[in-house]
């Protein structure tokens, strides 16, 4: 579904991504992970059009997306969020997600003044619309709160059903379960896999989790300096060596060593 080609982001010196090479497969979920400063989110920024890259390209469907502002991407399908929670504070949840949908009939004054029956009409189908998303996310007991007052799980749920209220084909989740409680990252996970097996949501996700990514992920790449690493499973890339060395700075290669002279 996406295909990252040679992909380069440079800030002045600092090579941020360096000739990345990446596929994400259609239906699957697929973990994003490395030491800080690996790339991983510029490489999110990327190719969800917040950055111009400074070399390669980035493929959705074979069509050459690079560099589309993320309003065009989010009519293509292409949606994310973001480690810190986008909510609008002021509103309540259910409002949050029924002002995704984009071309509402609402936004214009004309439809307002003359055709409000119209208006009215798919309001109510979006808030229908919402409602069933809050059902599927199990918040409904926080339909009508304000979204400000929501803990830092629930927003993460909330963002996740933002994606929802349109028709994504393919979302990227940046760090989803960053200080989100264990029996509310168990529910992030359950709706994250439910949505891939029952409506064929295919994500990508940056995690440092490596329980939830184990859970959720196949395949996992990794990236380190900018550049991709390797790519399996969980568990594969967990005993990897280059793995353990971009994390850790050093390899079990010199365990023995180090062993030896404890």
């Amino acid at each position: 579904m996406i295909t990252v080609e040679n992909l380069s982001m440079h800030f002045g010196g600092i090579k941020a991504v360096d000739g990345a090479s990446l596929e994400i497969a259609e239906g699957s979920i697929t973990g994003l992970i490395g030491p800080n400063g690996a790339g991983k989110t510029t490489l999110f920024n990327v190719i969800a059009g917040h950055y111009q890259p400074t070399a390669g390209r980035v493929l959705l469907d074979g069509e050459d997306i690079t560099g589309l502002p993320p309003h065009d991407l989010f009519g293509k399908g292409l949606l994310r969020t973001f480690q810190i929670a986008h909510e609008f504070s002021t509103l309540t949840v259910r409002d949050n997600l029924m002002t995704v949908p984009g071309g509402q009939k609402g936004e214009t004054l004309w439809n307002s003044w003359f055709r409000n029956g119209e208006v009215r009409a798919q309001e109510r189908e979006i808030r229908k619309k919402a409602d069933e998303v809050i059902e599927f996310l199990e918040i409904s007991h926080v339909a009508d709160e304000l979204a400000g007052n929501l803990s830092g799980g629930q927003k993460k749920l909330l963002e996740l059903g933002r994606t929802m209220m349109v028709d994504a084909k393919i979302v990227f989740l940046d760090e989803v379960g960053a200080g989100v409680n264990r029996t509310l990252l168990n529910t992030i996970g359950d709706a994250i896999l439910r949505l891939n097996r029952e409506r064929n949501y295919t994500f990508c996700m940056i995690e440092h989790d490596m329980d939830f990514i184990s859970r959720l992920c196949d395949p996992v790449i990794v990236m380190a300096e900018g550049k991709v690493l390797t790519e399996g499973s969980a568990e594969e890339v967990k005993a990897n060596e280059q793995v353990i060395e971009a994390y850790l700075g050093t390899g079990l290669k010199n365990k023995p060593a180090a062993e030896g002279t404890a």
